[in-house]
């Protein structure tokens, strides 16, 4: 990927509960993504681009975990050692911090709250567009959930959007369920490579 200062490497949710196999809702090979996704990031602050880093923030009792009504086991929640990024992922630029209310948090620039489905936006949008950022490219955790979204709003707000499929893994909670965000990304104009 040939990045500059009107590109955005967004790294979303490299985090203990689900790059590392000991989390609560670990990502098969998730740790495995992180050397690529640090290779890019490297390759971003060399080239003046945008780095920013999206994180699960979750209070101890959401309508987002399965204890409370959702579909999620407990993960994220903020101040634990689930929450923290992966010991191994280079940190280096702004962080936007999802789910903090107890919203759904999938997309880096939308939280949905569980029970109206109200959507509000995070500051990931602003962050981007003060930046004069007109290109987002995508890495990170889940494949079929938070990369998905993250990839299809950038599109929707108007960004050129692109996942790295090297540095990416999907939850596949229904086999396939990889497979079909990427195909559901193309099929909105995110480029996948």
């Amino acid at each position: 990927m040939e990045y500059s200062p009107t590109t955005a490497l967004i790294v979303v949710d490299v985090q203990n509960d689900f790059a590392d196999p000991e989390g609560s809702l670990s990502v098969a090979g998730g740790a495995a993504a992180v050397p690529f996704i640090n290779g890019q990031i490297r390759a971003a602050l060399d080239s003046g681009a945008t780095v920013a880093y999206t994180r699960d923030w979750h209070p101890e009792t959401t309508p987002h975990f399965a204890k409370d009504g959702g579909i999620w086991p407990v993960h994220c929640v903020g101040g634990t050692w689930g929450s923290e990024f992966h010991p191994d992922l280079i940190v280096a630029g702004s962080e936007i911090r999802k789910g903090t209310g107890g919203e759904d948090g999938y997309s880096g620039f939308t939280v949905r709250d569980p029970v109206t489905g109200v959507e509000t936006p995070t500051g990931l949008d602003s962050l981007l567009r003060d930046a004069g950022v007109t290109h987002a490219v995508v890495v990170g955790l889940a494949t079929d959930y938070c990369i998905k979204a993250t990839a299809l709003d950038a599109a929707r707000l108007g960004f050129a959007a692109t996942v790295l499929a090297d540095g990416i893994r999907p939850v596949n909670l229904s086999p396939g369920d990889g497979a079909r965000a990427i195909a559901d990304l193309v099929g909105a104009g995110v480029e996948v490579r």
